[in-house]
């Protein structure tokens, strides 16, 4: 037998090691893509809800107070972008509430939030 021992790895343990790190680094690299998608994304839905908001409480401080049915548009500025929306207020089986949809979508017409309410007449 020979009493020499050879320390150290093989070219497939090597090989094997390698191929697990780039898993793994790739696996980090697109998950940190997908957080910046998400925030980007958060950023967008956050200012349209408070476009949407405002343009509900435009329409709740109206001294109509009781809106008609029908649709119309508004836009709004938020965090330095430009939104866009649509107000559709509809009839209740009660006549003295209607439904108010604020649909929000961004500058490239792709929908981001839809907030609902109900407003009473009195």
């Amino acid at each position: 037998m020979n009493a020499r021992w050879q320390a150290g790895f093989t070219l497939i343990e090597v090989l094997v090691a390698l191929t697990i790190v780039a898993i793994a680094l790739g696996a980090g690299v697109r998950a940190a893509g997908a957080l910046g998608d998400n925030a980007a994304r958060l950023h967008d839905v956050t200012a349209g809800q408070l476009c949407a908001e405002n343009a509900l409480a435009d329409l709740r401080l109206t001294p109509q107070h009781f809106p008609d049915i029908g649709d119309s548009e508004f836009g709004c500025d938020q965090l330095g972008q430009r939104y866009f929306g649509h107000l559709i207020v509809r009839a209740t089986p009660n006549p003295n509430f209607r439904r108010v949809d604020a649909a929000v979508r961004n500058a490239d017409g792709q929908p981001l939030l839809t907030l609902s309410t109900i407003m009473a007449r009195y």
